[in-house]
């Protein structure tokens, strides 16, 4: 088994936090630790160095090689240029089957989610490479929501497979396109519903064989790559898109199967989702913040600025030497658009 940890974008809903020199993924926002660190510390319960692989761009592998030295140089996949999750997925079996991995199962850990707890993580890893191994099939994850959740897709559990150490893990009856509010609310709250939070586990050569049945413009690039071809110019011959592309098609032939995430999947997208965190886990530092007549706010500063706040409630208040953020909690998924202004502007040193 090998795990391979993806960093990719920048997190503009994080701005002024998050740029493109210091993604949210590496900020230490989690007791002086980062979402990469936390995840490769836990991965190393299980993995040694050599077994875990970091796929990312020139920019983002050097911040990784800062925070874990231990990374070894021929470990890093280094993605000429952005390509969507489709093509990225590709590269990191082309690459590992260019390394003599093509048979073994491999997990792909996006590297801006927590997981918890570790044990319980690992467990999953465990029990979703032995299912790979044997069945040949694509595994995901999921996990039973509570309420609908806007942007993300769904997937319906069928049969169970396998139960072991607590991990359940399904065929998928259905997949749910995120458009599909009717066929999301018919089943939510019946135990059948999983969100679906990619976990991608497979052989690197049965997916290939999978991009190659149903999206072949993406699968000989890869081989040609897997073979030692030129990454700049094959990675660039594949249109850009979403792995759903393919795995829509794989759920509904019953060729994949889906864990039932056993850990706490937490999706730090927005301001308001790290404020929840922070205060739920007492993390929340609130030295030098004077507050009258007020509840419910966050700040997030990075000097010792003192902060008074007089009757105001539910803002998000991000300070850092060149930007300023303040917005309501509930609006903080709409920062993004405030990247999007300063890009229209070309205010490059802003980004």
């Amino acid at each position: 088994m090998k795990a391979v940890i993806i960093c990719g974008g920048i997190g503009s809903k994080m701005w002024p936090m998050s740029r493109s020199s210091m993604p949210k993924h590496f900020l230490p926002l989690m007791g002086n630790k980062s979402l990469f660190e936390l995840n490769y510390e836990a991965l190393r319960k299980k993995f040694g160095p050599e077994e875990i692989f970091l796929q990312t761009n020139e920019v983002q592998a050097k911040i990784a090689k800062s925070l874990k030295s231990e990374i070894p140089e021929e470990n890093i996949f280094a993605e000429p240029e952005m390509r969507n999750q489709g093509p990225a997925t590709g590269f990191a079996a082309a690459q590992l089957i260019k390394r003599g991995f093509g048979d073994e199962p491999f997990i792909l850990v996006q590297a801006d989610v927590l997981r918890e707890p570790d044990e319980k993580f690992l467990q999953m890893i465990d029990e979703a490479g032995k299912l790979a191994g044997e069945t040949g099939k694509y595994l995901t994850g999921g996990f039973v929501p509570s309420m609908v959740v806007a942007g993300v897709d769904y997937l319906v559990k069928g049969n169970l497979v396998s139960e072991e150490s607590g991990v359940k893990i399904y065929e998928v009856a259905d997949y749910i396109d995120r458009t599909e509010e009717e066929k999301i609310n018919q089943y939510l709250g019946t135990d059948k519903l999983l969100l679906h939070a990619n976990h991608t586990t497979m052989t690197p050569n049965k997916l290939l064989e999978m991009y190659n049945k149903y999206k072949p413009e993406w699968y000989q690039p890869l081989v040609n790559i897997s073979q030692n071809g030129d990454v700049v110019e094959n990675y660039g011959a594949m249109p850009k898109g979403a792995i759903e592309e393919v795995t829509k098609i794989v759920y509904k032939n019953n060729e994949a199967l889906v864990v039932e995430l056993p850990f706490n999947w937490v999706d730090f997208g927005t301001w308001e989702s790290v404020a929840n965190y922070m205060k739920e886990k007492n993390m929340y530092e609130s030295a030098d913040i004077f507050e009258v007549e007020s509840q419910n706010n966050f700040v997030y500063k990075g000097d010792k600025k003192y902060v008074a706040l007089i009757g105001v409630e539910d803002l998000v208040i991000v300070d850092t030497k060149d930007g300023l953020l303040i917005t309501r909690k509930d609006l903080t998924g709409k920062v993004g658009q405030v990247v999007d202004k300063l890009k229209e502007e070309g205010r490059n040193e802003l980004l």
